[in-house]
């Protein structure tokens, strides 16, 4: 194929996709200016101070106990004393090296099988049997066994991370790769294209919003799955934290560490959207 015909084609490809690239950098508000999005986060932002100061109201009205439920107040205040002393600080960072080590793994072998499951119809209907049965068993379930064969600490975490994280990005890898317009694949048959050419030219770039909508869901999913896998044998982490605090009748602490993690996923989906808008931009500007 003639680099003049590849990159005729592959500006072809882009411009096609720009629209819906554009729109997949923020479906909500595809094309709203900085100023026209600061309203809807005033409102949000209103939404939670009311929720806040009713919860408030109703704890203290009712009179309810803070082992059943705190008050934002002193989950507030037990939060800036868990960090202000230092000791939520080491389970953040262990929730986030157990996050971001699982997203890695788990993405990475969701986006290689996803190219590799939509590119073979072979391995499609080989392997897509034991990938359907690896998600549909609980993780729970495995988690002893992650425990027995890799002990305690950092390591069954993340593998039980990468597993739940390892099937969005899969899914919609394939689905999006296949889902490329017929037209645009039939042109590069026709200027000689060959199937690696096809792929990175045309698949991959046409496929992006899915793929790294896949991204954000994946990493909700890997925060997810690193507390939950800290709830079974870990002694470091957020989910520790929650256990530990259950142990100790420590309401108010529990609150103040699912706020930590509540937070860590808010900002970990808002890097996503960054990072979809960055990856996107050049497409989007063929528009």
């Amino acid at each position: 194929m003639k680099p003049t015909a590849i990159k005729a084609a592959t500006q072809a490809a882009n411009k096609a996709a720009a629209k819906a690239a554009a729109e997949a950098a923020d479906p909500a508000i595809p094309q709203a200016a900085p100023q026209t999005m600061i309203k809807p986060r005033l409102l949000a932002l209103a939404l939670l101070v009311l929720l806040l100061a009713a919860w408030e109201i109703t704890v203290r009205q009712v009179g309810i106990s803070a082992l059943v439920l705190p008050a934002p107040s002193a989950v507030a205040k037990t939060l800036w004393t868990s960090l202000a002393t230092g000791y939520l600080w080491p389970h953040i960072g262990a929730t986030l090296a157990e996050m971001l080590l699982g997203l890695a793994i788990g993405g990475a072998a969701g986006l290689g099988i996803g190219v590799a499951l939509a590119e073979s119809a072979l391995l499609d209907r080989v392997l897509k049997p034991y990938v359907i049965v690896s998600q549909v068993v609980p993780k729970l379930a495995l988690a002893p066994l992650f425990v027995l064969w890799f002990g305690f600490g950092m390591a069954p975490t993340v593998v039980m991370t990468a597993l739940i994280c390892f099937f969005p990005l899969m899914e919609n890898t394939l689905t999006s790769l296949r889902q490329v317009d017929p037209n645009r694949l039939q042109l590069f048959r026709m200027l000689g294209a060959s199937r690696t050419q096809t792929l990175l030219r045309l698949k991959l770039p046409a496929g992006l919003p899915g793929i790294l909508a896949g991204l954000r869901v994946a990493l909700v999913l890997a925060l997810v799955g690193a507390v939950v896998g800290e709830f079974i044998g870990a002694s470091r982490g957020l989910g520790a934290v929650i256990i530990a605090a259950q142990g100790m009748m420590d309401t108010p602490l529990m609150f103040a560490a699912l706020t930590a993690i509540a937070a860590i996923g808010l900002l970990g989906y808002q890097a996503t959207l960054l990072l979809e808008r960055r990856l996107l931009r050049p497409y989007a500007d063929q528009s």
